[in-house]
């Protein structure tokens, strides 16, 4: 029952990667629609994508490595 719940943990750990993938698509949305309507601007916002691209998915990361460690803990 205990390895059973280590595993459920895991899982729910690893979904972190849902809020991720969400947000670098609304990411992607906004960074496309800005340089759509200032192309002379694009530098900028491209600087500041990247950015919110990595902190996203340090978060998709984190869940990951957090569920790892939960499934080796409960082996």
């Amino acid at each position: 029952m205990t390895n059973l719940l280590f595993l459920v943990g895991a899982g729910i750990a690893v979904l972190t990667g849902i809020g991720a993938g969400i947000g670098i698509g609304i990411a992607t949305s906004g960074a496309s629609q800005a340089i759509s309507r200032q192309p002379e601007a694009s530098g900028k916002i491209m600087t500041v994508f990247f950015l919110g691209i990595a902190l996203a998915e340090a978060t998709a990361i984190y869940g990951f490595v957090i569920g790892i460690l939960i499934v080796l803990k409960g082996v």
